[in-house]
């Protein structure tokens, strides 16, 4: 028997605003929305013309409401890497203009080769130097 990463689950209180601030990020699509709960897939899970095997597909993003706000700092997040030929720095801009922050967790930013940033709710994520490799 074995398991397969099937997605990452992020506590948020705006179900809504979250998985379409994701989507457009990803360049992924809604796959599920409700009013507690929300799912955002990469748009070859929702391609009828193609069959990807369970072992090729893409771990998905939930989203599911909770009462309160985040306070403390992540235990898990997630890194996002520009192609090879892309700019860092304009895709740090182009998230900030679309509600994400900078944020500093420890990292010393003259030395590191990633950004750390947070979505509009606040969970941190990364934006690695650019990278077409694992």
């Amino acid at each position: 028997m074995s398991l397969r990463w099937y997605s990452v689950v992020v506590d948020c209180r705006d179900v809504a605003a979250q998985a379409r601030w994701w989507a457009e990020t990803l360049g992924w699509r809604i796959a599920f929305e409700s009013g507690d709960e929300a799912a955002v897939v990469s748009p070859v899970a929702l391609d009828a013309d193609r069959v990807v095997p369970i072992e090729e597909r893409q771990q998905g993003l939930v989203f599911v409401q909770v009462p309160e706000g985040k306070t403390v700092k992540n235990r898990l997040h997630i890194d996002l890497a520009p192609r090879a030929d892309d700019d860092q720095a304009a895709e740090v801009e182009r998230l900030i203009a679309r509600g994400a922050s900078r944020v500093n967790v420890g990292q010393d930013e003259s030395s590191v080769g990633w950004v750390v940033l947070a979505d509009p709710e606040g969970n941190e994520f990364c934006v690695l130097s650019p990278r077409d490799n694992p």
